[in-house]
């Protein structure tokens, strides 16, 4: 079971991932990315969505710190582990909860709005519901769990268990004693990687790079530009 858990399945989200965003892209490049919504509702959009995309950047940026950086880096550099979980429980926190708050407003958007909700997918509902559950749980781990149970020192397990799994050396006994909402979040995150093909989280590998290049797009004003060629005409 631990194998199944924290190799083969790993494995199995990844190559799923990756083989499935390429075929997308190949087959069906027309879909690539995320289908906009907003002329659909905006009002609840334009505040949910900067906050969950922010806070989001924010918190994988926190998770590669704690999870690909080793223990002994955090040791050499003098960074005790009070002082790193107690930074990673005050930022960690607020960038959480602020993903947290972007994507319940687009949950509530998403279902609750009869237009976006007519226009989404059944992948585009399950995704968001996965990721809500992986930063729900994430939440709890970083805000409740760590105050009052204590921090979980992750990176001696969850973070040796990932490089080696990037690293194609996994090591699942890593894993077997690892508080069980902790393997809940990876393995619903895992889920989430897996599903990212076939739903909109598949605009993720589309940075819009070439936007800060890109000579800008300029509009009109029709009426004012009828009134103008009435005048000249």
């Amino acid at each position: 079971m631990q194998q199944l858990l924290w190799v083969i399945y790993p494995y199995l989200a990844l190559a799923t991932m990756v083989i499935g965003s390429l075929y997308r892209y190949a087959h069906n490049p027309m879909s690539w990315g995320s289908r906009s919504s907003e002329l659909l509702e905006k009002r609840w959009l334009q505040w949910g969505s900067p906050l969950f995309h922010y806070g989001i950047l924010a918190v994988i940026i926190g998770h590669v710190a704690g999870l690909l950086i080793p223990l002994r880096v955090y040791q050499a550099l003098g960074i005790s582990a009070a002082m790193y979980h107690q930074n990673a429980d005050i930022l960690g926190g607020v960038a959480g909860m602020a993903t947290w708050l972007g994507l319940a407003i687009l949950l509530i958007r998403r279902f609750g709005n009869a237009r976006v909700r007519r226009n989404s997918s059944t992948g585009d509902m399950v995704a968001l519901i996965l990721l809500f559950i992986v930063v729900t749980s994430g939440n709890y781990l970083t805000i409740v769990r760590n105050n009052l149970v204590g921090p979980y020192e992750y990176r001696a397990t969850v973070g040796p268990w990932l490089r080696g799994l990037l690293g194609l050396h996994p090591n699942a006994a890593l894993m077997a004693h690892v508080p069980v909402l902790f393997q809940v979040h990876i393995i619903v995150a895992f889920l989430v990687f897996a599903i990212s093909p076939f739903t909109r989280l598949v605009h993720i590998w589309s940075l819009p790079l070439a936007y800060l290049r890109r000579v800008p797009v300029q509009y009109r004003d029709r009426a004012q530009y009828r009134y103008r060629r009435r005048r000249t005409g």
